[in-house]
């Protein structure tokens, strides 16, 4: 198996779970893995893990600067395959990379596997409906995957660095306003409570809203056709074309589990399914189910959830 360039993201000197889950993915395959960070703070992520790894240091963030690096990199590694994770930043740097590398770039993608030596991609076709297996023709394999859908590496630190300067772009970045402290993010959350349109209402949330409090942990979210009703916020959109979650509790309740919607929950530790329609899909995946009406099952649960935080 040829070597793999993994671009890691990081913040605060640790590596983010999206960059472990890109690492996990690259170890998979077999292979030199060979993980790049760049910025403030880099050598201290990096020291976490057990690679040797690259870091790229001094200036601020360029896209087109950073990408030049990671491509250089590729070809002194000689890699046949680049990987980042499907986030903002990962979308930003990883076509320009496939560009320097006489490349396309793969999006969004949620399997890999190695078969006679090549790397083979999966990513939802037609909204989700299918999911086609790929491989790529071009001298590097660029690829970002979908957050939440790949194991994350075990960082277990030990590992070499190599230092490198960033290059200067025509574009830096100088710096970043981080919002307010509010509401968990359904990304990133432990526990997930999301309502579809079995609430028959957008009043009827607060139903979901009062159970994610009793939680404490927990986020709320919403099926798409909630969000296209003007319900929710996209934000807090979870399937195809919201986002995938993967926490240790997902409740669904009134979905009744389309496939764009379990494909971005289906990872899911722990899958809590309420719905009165008892040959619901949702319940095909759910761990538990429960039958019955969500306006009289929510109430008890929220009431139930509360008493179990009192006494602990």
């Amino acid at each position: 198996m040829p070597a793999i360039v993994v671009f890691v993201e990081h913040q605060s000197g640790a590596v983010k779970r999206s960059g472990l889950e890109v690492l996990g993915a690259a170890h998979a395959l077999g292979g030199e893995v060979i993980p790049v960070l760049a910025g403030a703070d880099a050598a201290s992520a990096a020291a976490t893990l057990s690679d040797t790894s690259i870091v790229l240091t001094g200036g601020f963030y360029s896209p087109d600067g950073l990408a030049a690096d990671l491509a250089t990199i590729v070809r002194d590694k000689d890699a046949k395959v680049f990987l980042a994770a499907a986030t903002s930043t990962g979308r930003d740097v990883a076509p320009r990379v496939a560009a320097l590398c006489g490349s396309t770039v793969f999006t969004d993608c949620v399997g890999l596997k190695e078969e006679g030596g090549e790397v083979l991609i999966q990513r939802p076709w037609l909204a989700g409906k299918v999911l086609a297996t790929l491989r790529s023709k071009a001298p590097v394999l660029c690829a970002t995957l979908r957050r939440n859908t790949f194991v994350p590496h075990e960082p277990k630190g030990g590992g070499k660095l190599e230092e490198r300067p960033l290059t200067v772009g025509k574009t830096q970045l100088q710096g970043v306003e981080a919002k307010a402290a509010g509401k968990l993010d359904v990304s990133e959350a432990p526990v997930v409570v999301s309502g579809g349109r079995g609430l028959k209402e957008a009043g009827q949330f607060h139903l979901i809203e009062e159970l994610a409090a009793a939680f404490g942990n927990a986020a709320v979210g919403a099926s798409r056709a909630v969000v296209d009703a003007g319900w929710r916020p996209h934000a807090e959109q979870v399937g195809q074309t919201g986002k995938t979650v993967s926490p240790q509790l997902y409740v669904a309740v009134g979905i009744s589990g389309a496939i764009q919607h379990l494909a971005g929950m289906k990872t899911s530790k722990i899958i809590v399914a309420i719905n009165k329609d008892k040959d619901a899909p949702i319940f095909k995946l759910a761990d538990y189910g429960i039958v019955g009406d969500a306006f009289e099952v929510v109430p008890a649960l929220t009431a139930a959830v509360k008493a179990v935080k009192a006494e602990g």
